[in-house]
């Protein structure tokens, strides 16, 4: 019996001495509860944040061209963002910056297949990412870019563009306007 008794006790002790996993609120010297700094709370991890949100997205015509939600993970470490083109088509994304690199890095994958590529700010504030697409089916990856660029009225501007493996020219891929949702929904 009395080893049942010691087993509560003895695990108790060894738990208290155990580290606390970031997030989790660890008790200060005076017994008071301390809230730790997140793992990414550094200005580097939050240069992406102006594409946070719900948005409506308008391509140049000022059609809708889609839905996108991007939205903080993992206690701000990663943003994922899930599209919807106005014809039900979709995509995710994973957009996270790299200690290890120094860079913003996105990996986009969906049906038609997989962008991959990095960056970082511009000097002018935009979000400057550069890499390759491939697509599902073609042999090769070509070049591919992509920008975001935070517009004074709230919205953003995203313009992507692809080089052609065979001439070398570069050409739009994809030029949107993000208006957020809670702002105006439904209008370009």
């Amino acid at each position: 019996m009395r080893n049942i008794l010691t087993l509560p006790i003895l695990t108790l002790t060894a738990c208290m001495g155990m580290p606390v996993e970031a997030g989790q609120t660890a008790p200060a010297p005076d017994g008071q509860t301390t809230n730790p700094a997140l793992p990414c709370d550094d200005d580097v991890y939050h240069q992406f944040d102006f594409w946070i949100g719900e948005w409506d997205v308008y391509d140049q015509k000022g059609n809708l061209a889609g839905t996108n939600s991007i939205q903080t993970a993992e206690q701000g470490c990663l943003l994922i963002e899930h599209w919807t083109n106005t014809a039900g088509g979709t995509g995710q994304s994973y957009n996270f910056y790299d200690p290890g690199t120094g860079e913003w890095r996105q990996v986009w994958v969906n049906a038609g297949g997989v962008i991959d590529y990095s960056g970082g700010l511009t000097k002018t504030g935009s979000m400057l990412l550069k890499g390759e697409i491939r697509n599902r089916g073609a042999s090769d990856a070509a070049p591919f870019t992509g920008e975001w660029t935070l517009n004074s009225d709230g919205s953003v501007t995203q313009h992507f563009q692809q080089q052609d493996p065979e001439t070398g020219e570069w050409s739009d891929w994809f030029v949107g306007r993000y208006v957020r949702q809670a702002d105006g929904a439904g209008q370009p």
